[in-house]
């Protein structure tokens, strides 16, 4: 293994660690979007106070730096997307790279400057910057915006990768587990990049190497879950 995949397993292992200390990462029955029961759970909107976000878009900021990844702005997509885009850029800029932000209103604003995009202009190679990727369709709805000013969608920066089959909604309002993630959807359909801090794999392998046993006890059930619906 090499020096950069070492710092990167390191991080990916801090980062869940650093999610279940903050409450964002918890394990039990969770019941998903796409109606499966979950035995672990993510929220992003849990990192709710500066010295939590602070240390969340350190964790960003570290692992874009160590893709490779190559942009010229950020975009922010409302909601989650807003305040994690803007802790970002900010964290960038304190190591040195200062790069344009902006985002978008969920409704265009009729009065001053109107319109629904907010901040810099969009231009050159855009990063998108969100908490998860469950289905792909904000990834869709950001790059569609993107295009429409001018620029080039070009990468996707998130927290967690499930690593798990998306959905497709079926005319009779039912769902299909389909062979892809979404983050394979955006890669392979879209186009796009996607960096992510941290993955269903590392969950599994910082769950693997604890000695509590009260983490412990939750390494079978996320494997199986894992075996079930993983990509």
């Amino acid at each position: 293994m090499n020096q950069s995949a070492v710092a990167s397993d390191a991080l990916a292992q801090a980062f869940v660690r650093f999610s279940l200390d903050c409450g964002v990462l918890k394990f039990g029955e969770f019941k998903t979007k796409a109606g499966r029961l979950s035995p672990y759970f993510f929220n992003a909107g849990l990192f709710d106070d500066g010295a939590k976000l602070g240390q969340l878009a350190s964790f960003y900021a570290q692992r874009l730096v160590s893709s490779g990844i190559a942009f010229d702005m950020i975009f922010g997509p409302a909601y989650k997307g807003i305040p994690l885009g803007a802790a970002v850029a900010i964290e960038l800029a304190r190591l040195g790279r200062n790069v344009p932000f902006a985002y978008n209103r969920k409704e265009a604003k009729d009065h001053g400057e109107g319109g629904s995009l907010v901040g810099a202009p969009l231009q050159g190679r855009v990063l998108i910057v969100d908490d998860v990727m469950s289905a792909g369709t904000a990834a869709r709805e950001s790059i569609a915006l993107i295009r429409a000013a001018g620029a080039t969608p070009h990468a996707v920066a998130i927290a967690l990768d499930r690593q798990e089959m998306a959905t497709e909604p079926q005319p009779d309002g039912s769902v299909r587990d389909v062979a892809h993630s979404a983050v394979q959807f955006v890669r392979e359909q879209l186009g796009l990049q996607v960096c992510a801090i941290a993955s269903l794999s590392d969950l599994l392998d910082f769950l693997n190497t604890q000695d509590s046993a009260a983490l412990g006890q939750h390494l079978p059930k996320v494997r199986a879950y894992r075996e079930r619906y993983g990509v």
